[in-house]
């Protein structure tokens, strides 16, 4: 390999080749500085195995495959199983990616001699069916593997949803039979179904502590509830509302059910009045938090304004909420009265009707507020003042848009941003973007 007109030699020297001249080839040199000083010249190739695997950390694959060319020791470090622990497979088409893909051939090594290795590994795949694909086969392939987190991302359109289920389950079920391991799952967007989800359980119940698995069609109520049943070990866990019931909640509030940490709820409708959403009572909603004090309830809402009807009639434990759509005054006056835990708020649009009353009973009953944002609404500077003079010191997060504020007859923008900073204890401005 050439480096600045130098050459670095890895294996046999020639016959007669004196020691001066071996150390001359395997060192690298600063051209701007004599070979004599004792700082510009390194022997890399004798580097001890625990530097050397500490450089291989920090390169990319590429970078660390070629690295691994150098010479005969540091080709003994890129084959280091510490090295192996934690990989992204990355997946991608020429033409429909700018992700740089694993080379296959590498993928074939990998598999050869680090499957048993691999521990955290993550698949990243373009919108691309072929390379969905593609990560199902090295899936596939993991029979003889421990791992203890897997994650599968599609950087676009949801591709594994191209996959069919079949093959997508068969590569899954390798992975969930010889792994008897795993901890974490993040697997959004895919085919995944029931039966898949009872091999999980069958074989690492002992183990998983976290699942994420919104947007997964194929499963069921009772697929996730045989989950809560029996990985009593669950500490996260991440799903569509379809799926939440009451029979879920009071299964992740059982004696025998370690407290729960966070659970995050996506509520979508993708066609306007075509879902009927259910009610989740408040017994049930009780019973998680009695059993899970310190849980973290997050909600993501992409509703249309005439399905919000079912939500918020009761008091709700949610902690972090998230209106991705417009939701109307009625709502935000439902969570600042049933809201109690309410934490972080961000609502993303609203109409032309000032929110001034909304956001003070938000501040008057929701005492632990300690973030806000505001996209596409309407706030007097008035009552924004007053809900910051309520909320005080412990909004640590503030994001507003400068469109948001209506400017009135007591404060102008340039002394709303005086006043209100005065109350937060330290400096603040509108945002011309919001940074949510």
């Amino acid at each position: 390999m050439k480096r600045a007109g130098q050459e670095v030699v890895a294996g046999t020297e020639a016959p007669g080749t004196s020691q001066t001249s071996k150390k001359q080839k395997t060192s690298l040199h600063d051209p701007g500085f004599g070979e004599s000083d004792p700082c510009t010249s390194m022997d890399w190739g004798s580097l001890p195995h625990h530097v050397i695997l500490r450089v291989f950390q920090f390169l990319t694959l590429v970078d660390r495959a070629r690295a691994s060319s150098v010479c005969r020791r540091w080709n003994e470090v890129f084959h280091i199983p510490d090295l192996w622990r934690r990989f992204e497979f990355e997946l991608s088409q020429p033409a429909t990616s700018y992700l740089k893909s694993t080379h296959p051939d590498l993928i074939q090594q990998i598999i050869k001699r680090h499957a048993d290795h691999l521990q955290y590994v993550s698949f990243k795949v373009d919108s691309s069916t072929e390379s969905a694909e593609a990560a199902c086969d090295i899936l596939s392939q993991l029979v003889n593997c421990s791992i203890k987190t897997l994650g599968l991302i599609s950087t676009a359109k949801p591709s594994f949803m191209n996959v069919s289920k079949a093959h997508f389950a068969s590569a899954l079920t390798v992975v969930f039979v010889n792994s008897k391991s795993l901890s974490s799952i993040k697997i959004d967007d895919t085919p995944l179904d029931d039966p898949s989800l009872k091999v999980l359980v069958a074989n690492n119940s002992d183990t998983l502590k976290l699942l994420k698995m919104s947007s997964c069609p194929h499963v069921s109520p009772a697929g996730i509830l045989c989950v809560a049943d029996q990985c009593h070990g669950l500490k996260e866990l991440a799903l569509n509302y379809y799926i939440l019931s009451d029979e879920l909640l009071l299964a992740l509030s059982s004696e025998k059910h370690v407290d729960l940490e966070h659970l995050r709820i996506d509520v979508v409708s993708e066609n306007p009045g075509q879902v009927q959403f259910h009610t989740i009572k408040k017994q049930s909603w009780d019973a998680l938090v009695r059993h899970s004090p310190k849980v973290n309830i997050v909600m993501y809402f992409f509703l249309y304004e005439d399905e919000f009807d079912v939500f918020f009639r009761e008091e709700t434990p949610v902690t972090h909420l998230y209106f991705g759509r417009a939701v109307s005054k009625a709502m935000l006056g439902r969570i600042g009265m049933n809201c109690p835990r309410l934490i972080e708020l961000v609502v993303c649009a609203n109409g032309l009707q000032p929110l001034d009353d909304e956001l003070i009973q938000i501040a008057e009953r929701c005492k632990n507020l300690t973030a806000m944002g505001l996209g596409e609404c309407e706030v007097t500077c008035r009552g924004f003042i007053e809900f910051v003079k309520m909320c005080g010191g412990r909004l640590t997060q503030l994001s507003i848009m400068e469109e948001v504020l209506i400017p009135d007859s007591d404060y102008s923008l340039d002394r709303l941003h005086l006043e209100v900073s005065k109350h937060l204890g330290r400096m603040w401005f509108p945002d011309m973007m919001p940074t949510w």
